[in-house]
């Protein structure tokens, strides 16, 4: 969220829609969605690209010609993580809680075909309008719900995705039951075994809700990373926080190398350095959770 670093949100219909898709002769587009003031933008750089503001909000970035450039800090971390999943091309089962503009599922069917992929998005007309401007490949098996990604995610079977992608926003802020203990535990029991659960994001100054967020997380896994710009874990801006977690061990060594190597330089914390960075945070419970902190003024200008 902001900057390069932008956050999308969490949301049945078809699983594919037509040819084609929005040009930039066409310009931007505006129109009203359930979750605000939706504006598609025509990337300045990439001909076939444009950005999905929610509010003014960046939310997600698609490339039509190439589904698997990720012009957002948060979704490139979150594409390492999928990158490293399973060996190169395997297909995965997905679940997203949180749809946007549909850019990670778009690079998973590209990256992994044969994918089997499903999205809660509760804005139906935000979903309308993104299959619509922004097609999807009539070849992906991309399945959009119109529901709370909570109430999506207590109705998937037990032991049924290899990998759980949250990104819930209602209009900048997570909302608190996608926040908590309990989500987390069923995010868990969706979990194939060997399945990873990861999360985006966002905090900033001294990252009071990142560090509950944390400290959630590990009450329910044992093995769990974060992926951050440094400024932002200094508390020197507000951004975008990605987390990890499984029962297995996380490949840090290979995560850490890609976080480096990105243009957006990220550190990886773990392991001793992340239970320092709780600094005694207490885990989110439905009983005591609240959204995620407003961004800044300003931040997105």
């Amino acid at each position: 969220m902001g900057r390069s670093s932008r956050a999308a949100r969490g949301g049945e219909s078809a699983d594919t829609t037509g040819p084609g898709g929005r040009t930039h002769a066409q310009g931007p587009l505006t129109r009203t969605v359930g979750s605000g003031q939706a504006e598609l933008r025509p990337d300045r750089d990439r001909p076939s690209a444009w950005t999905l503001l929610i509010d003014g909000a960046p939310q997600s970035l698609v490339d039509l010609a190439d589904p698997t450039h990720l012009g957002f800090e948060y979704q490139r971390r979150l594409g390492h993580l999928i990158d490293l999943a399973a060996p190169p091309g395997r297909p995965l089962t997905v679940l997203h809680l949180g749809g946007g503009a549909l850019t990670l599922a778009r690079y998973v069917a590209a990256t992994r075909p044969r994918s089997r992929q499903q999205v809660a998005e509760i804005d139906t007309a935000l979903t309308e309008l993104v299959r619509t401007e922004l097609p999807l490949d009539r070849g992906w098996q991309i399945k959009v719900r119109g529901a709370d990604a909570r109430s999506v995610l207590e109705r998937t079977p037990e032991a049924s995705v290899d990998l759980v992608i949250t990104d819930v926003f209602s209009g900048a802020r997570t909302p608190a039951h996608c926040t908590t203990v309990e989500f987390t535990t069923l995010a868990a029991r969706a979990l194939a075994p060997g399945g990873w659960y990861t999360a985006n994001i966002a905090d900033g100054a001294a990252l009071p809700f990142a560090r509950s967020q944390v400290a959630t997380l590990a009450a329910v896994f044992p093995e769990l990373c974060l992926i951050a710009d440094p400024a932002v874990l200094r508390g020197k801006r507000f951004g975008n926080l990605v987390l990890a977690a499984a029962h297995t061990p996380l490949p840090i060594p290979d995560l850490t190398r890609r976080a480096a190597s990105d243009p957006a330089h990220a550190r990886v914390d773990h392991g001793p350095a992340l239970l320092s960075f709780t600094a005694g945070a207490t885990p989110a419970t439905d009983a005591t959770a609240a959204p995620s902190p407003a961004p800044p003024p300003g931040v997105f200008r």
